[in-house]
């Protein structure tokens, strides 16, 4: 209550779900991401049902400079940000030989160095709103269930998801003390336009088999949150969590054997 929340990827998905869920605790928000239209209605919708302010910033993450461009935005606004979630990502699909290259550039911009500069350039705020109002900060970093093994057809998503879920447990225990709440989210498969990104399409109006909704993991995630110790890592959904465990157990050559038998099928 009272702290700004900024929020990237708010246009849809988990970052609008986690928006949503911020207004509901009264946090206002900076919402960014490249779809203007969205973000506004976004806006308009939390200020009527929850009197939250919202600042919306229309920015491609993935751009050179546009990282630098947000924080200096922040600066001449003076907005403080006492929470960062940095939901802001994508994958593709398909062997890497064969990819885009500049859509790979594209991804690790995104996924890993825009989370990297961002959190970076704010976490002395998130520390300092931590020490002001204990228990009203955070920093979430959204990795992937991904982040814990090799994925074959899905090799830069998949490390680029391992960097976010490393990082973040680094700094989990380096902020220890100051009462800012650190978690990185490993959702797994969610039903949300991810798939379509990815190209990983299912019929019209179905929803992903197995996939958690974007409420599923918004819940569980602040529950992790609100614990008097945020764990370092929340994974979303007992299904998730068990195979999560079976890959950090199993050898890893078994792993990835499997994976990509899986990916072929």
């Amino acid at each position: 209550m009272g702290t700004v929340a900024l929020v990237t990827g708010a246009s849809s998905g988990l970052g609008e779900g986690f928006a949503r869920e911020l207004a509901v605790r009264c946090a206002d928000l900076v919402l960014v991401a490249r779809r203007q239209d969205r973000l506004e209605a976004l806006a308009v919708d939390l200020a009527e049902k929850f009197g939250t302010v919202s600042t919306v910033i229309p920015l491609d993450l993935a751009a050179p400079g546009a990282v630098a461009e947000l924080v200096a935005d922040l600066s001449t606004r003076k907005i403080p940000i006492g929470t960062l979630v940095n939901s802001a990502g994508f994958g593709t699909v398909g062997n890497f030989i064969e990819a885009d290259a500049a859509r790979e550039a594209e991804q690790i911009a995104l996924n890993v160095q825009a989370v990297t500069i961002l959190t970076r350039a704010l976490l002395p705020d998130l520390v300092a709103t931590a020490a002001r109002e204990p228990g009203a900060a955070a920093l979430v970093n959204f990795a992937s269930t991904a982040a814990f093994q090799a994925v074959p057809r899905m090799s830069v998503y998949a490390a680029s998801k391992a960097y976010v879920l490393s990082f973040t447990e680094a700094l989990w225990y380096e902020t220890r003390g100051t009462g800012l709440k650190v978690t990185a989210v490993c959702p797994g498969l969610v039903d949300t336009e991810f798939s379509d990104v990815a190209q990983r399409t299912t019929p019209a109006g179905e929803r992903p088999r197995r996939s958690l909704t974007v409420d599923d993991v918004v819940r569980s995630s602040f529950a992790a949150l609100d614990r008097a110790v945020t764990p370092p890592l929340v994974v979303n959904g007992s299904r998730n969590r068990m195979l999560a465990q079976v890959s950090t157990l199993a050898p890893r050559r078994a792993v990835l054997t499997v994976l990509g038998r899986r990916r072929h099928s």
